[in-house]
């Protein structure tokens, strides 16, 4: 079991993510928008981020940039799902998200990419 914050503004995304993470025996926090996303990873210390790209406030790239840039934060795996292309010298490598999952996602490939960010991030030293 893994706490997973879901960072994404559509509700009807979002209650469907949380009913297959939910479903994998993980404790699913969401919350809608860039800024107060960074708040949460700051306070709550999730194992694992889900972030949509396409967020208000602050953009999916930019947020998990600073997710990534923060010594505090940058070994909480990031999972980034876009609906649209992503340039990937636009996110980096360096300080860009551990996978992508493309939306529409079926439900089994976007719990498979979150239990297998959980796996990482308790494998790592």
């Amino acid at each position: 079991m893994a706490r997973v914050l879901v960072i994404d503004d559509e509700p009807d995304v979002v209650r469907l993510i949380s009913k297959v993470l939910s479903g994998r025996g993980h404790v699913v926090h969401t919350v809608r928008d860039g800024a107060n996303a960074l708040v949460r990873v700051n306070t709550e210390r999730p194992h694992v981020i889900l972030l949509d790209s396409d967020i208000p406030k602050i953009d999916g790239a930019e947020v998990c940039r600073q997710i990534k840039r923060n010594p505090a934060t940058r070994g909480i795996p990031v999972v980034m799902m876009t609906a649209s292309y992503i340039d990937l010298y636009d996110v980096g490598a360096e300080d860009g998200p551990d996978a992508f999952v493309v939306q529409p996602f079926a439900r089994d490939v976007l719990g498979d990419a979150v239990d297998r960010a959980v796996l990482r991030r308790t494998a790592a030293p």
